[in-house]
């Protein structure tokens, strides 16, 4: 083992050991029982609206990540110059990934050209989802008083964790790569694709049924690959911050808990910075697999 990993695993141990020495001595005064992490994905409603319509939090998240995708659309097609800065670099890098790994990946140059603009909208949207769901706004439930205005009290929070909007994106993409197919080949002949050439008899309608499970499948492995991820992301992220908050203001007779505020805040840092390289990582999981989708339902053959 190298040095640097016994640094850390011996200063994680140690940690560890002296975190429950000074629960043992002192006791768990203090402690909090109200809060609960959970708490931050519940969806208060904010305005009333006729049937299942009312406006929360996630609805302003959804609304936000819409204006940013098509901004930044409208800024790929029309506002690029023959001179590029170090932001349209970044743009120019970032319609590459989408243009060229994602979309002409996996299809033919001219599906490619046709599906872009739902494959580039789809992974800007759910980017822009998984992004700002790191940037503290005033959506929590609890308010606090400025100058006699009753103000929400800040909180991270994620539309992708919450399960409808993945399940919704998913069943965009389910029924975009199925109307595709049958666009392509006919109701009949969509099913009969299902089939490997070769396979028949009782084997094929075997592989048949097992195929159209795993199509129906593939609404589940979307949607709760991306909410699962996005979810247990901001549930650590929000234990960490309460337990590095609980050590910080222990009583004063717990003042050898001060120092090991350390590293809950060293590792709020260390798992914000990942978990915006999984947002990244997921939105680019969700779109791939988009495209192979519909290339697929096309050509299977490819």
């Amino acid at each position: 083992m190298s040095t640097s990993r016994k640094i850390l695993v011996f200063g994680l141990l140690g940690y560890m050991v002296l975190t429950a020495l000074a629960f043992l001595l002192f006791g768990s005064a203090g402690r909090n029982d109200e809060f609960k992490p959970q708490d931050e994905f519940t969806l208060y409603t904010w305005i009333n609206l006729p049937g299942s319509l009312d406006i929360n939090k996630a609805v302003l998240y959804l609304v936000l990540s819409g204006i940013l995708t098509i901004a930044s659309m409208l800024y790929i097609s029309k506002l690029m110059q023959a001179r590029p800065n170090r932001v349209q670099t970044a743009v120019e890098t970032l319609f590459n990934l989408m243009q060229n790994n994602i979309t002409r990946g996996n299809m033919n140059d001219k599906m490619a050209a046709k599906y872009f603009p739902f494959i580039g909208a789809l992974f800007l949207f759910i980017w822009f989802n998984n992004l700002i769901g790191f940037i503290p706004l005033p959506t929590a439930h609890e308010k606090f008083s400025l100058f006699g205005a009753e103000i929400p009290t800040f909180a991270i929070y994620a539309a992708t964790a919450n399960v409808s909007v993945p399940l919704v994106l998913a069943l965009i993409v389910f029924f975009s790569y199925t109307f595709e197919g049958i666009k392509a080949k006919g109701f009949i002949g969509y099913l009969k694709s299902l089939i490997p050439a070769g396979v028949t008899g009782g084997m094929a309608a075997f592989i048949f049924v097992l195929e159209l499970l795993s199509n129906v499948m593939r609404i589940i492995s979307l949607s709760v690959r991306l909410f699962a991820n996005m979810l247990a992301g901001h549930m650590l992220l929000v234990t960490f911050a309460l337990l590095a908050n609980a050590l910080l203001f222990a009583e004063t007779k717990q003042l050898l808990l001060k120092p090991l505020t350390i590293l809950p805040l060293f590792m709020l840092l260390f798992l914000t910075a990942f978990e915006i390289l999984v947002g990244l990582l997921q939105a680019y999981i969700f779109t791939i697999l988009t495209g192979v989708y519909i290339g697929l339902a096309k050509h299977p053959e490819h």
